[in-house]
């Protein structure tokens, strides 16, 4: 007989891969903050810190553009150490409306702008004054003009009834017969030939 010898394969068991708590969750991605207008423009990197950061966002390139021409970085820095940080926003929005008025006016700068300003007020104000002045000047017209119309309508009652009444009585008192008798050449038709004149014929 033949022997048969069987052949054990023996099957090695698949080992789980092992996961490890770094495998399992992404790495988080490192926060890439902007530089501010202000270090951007300044080519700086931009610190943690930045007291230009708040007030020059990187959105708004121009703002620090126009102050940084007139001031410069090192004097805004400055400015802004020394104020506290409830005023610094608004000392920011003075800088730049000051280095505006002044590129646009070298001269006079933001104090241009304010006398035209103050000059505009003062013409304004002259006007209103004139247009009250006027309106006052109109309003006593008005109380005049009704005082005199209530005066000749409490005085015109009272002269006209005598009026029509003795033009009433003289016209009642004449009797036409009398009238006649006394005036006879007035008169004017003649009795006889008022008389001659209706029996004479139409006809010849």
């Amino acid at each position: 007989m033949e022997s048969c010898s069987d052949t054990n394969t023996s099957t090695t068991p698949s080992t789980p891969l092992s996961h490890s708590p770094s495998s399992s969750s992404s790495p988080p991605h490192p926060v890439v903050l902007s530089p501010c207008a202000a270090c951007k423009i300044l080519r700086r990197r931009c610190a943690e810190k930045c007291v230009l950061a708040p007030y020059f966002p990187p959105t708004e390139p121009a703002k620090f553009t126009i102050a940084h021409r007139v001031f410069g970085a090192s004097n805004i820095i400055k400015f802004l150490q020394e104020l506290p940080e409830s005023q610094r926003a608004d000392a920011v929005s003075s800088m730049v409306y000051e280095a505006s008025a002044r590129i646009r006016d070298p001269v006079y700068g933001c104090a241009g702008a304010i006398c035209q300003l103050q000059k505009q007020v003062n013409e304004l104000q002259a006007q209103l004054a004139k247009a009250q002045a006027e309106l006052v000047n109109m309003q006593s017209q008005q109380a005049h003009l009704v005082a005199l119309i209530c005066m000749e309508m409490s005085q015109s009652p009272q002269a006209s009834p005598p009026q029509q009444s003795s033009l009433h009585d003289n016209f009642t008192s004449v009797n036409p017969h009398s009238y006649l008798q006394a005036n006879p050449n007035n008169c004017f038709l003649d009795d006889n030939n008022l008389a001659g004149s209706l029996w004479e014929p139409l006809w010849t």
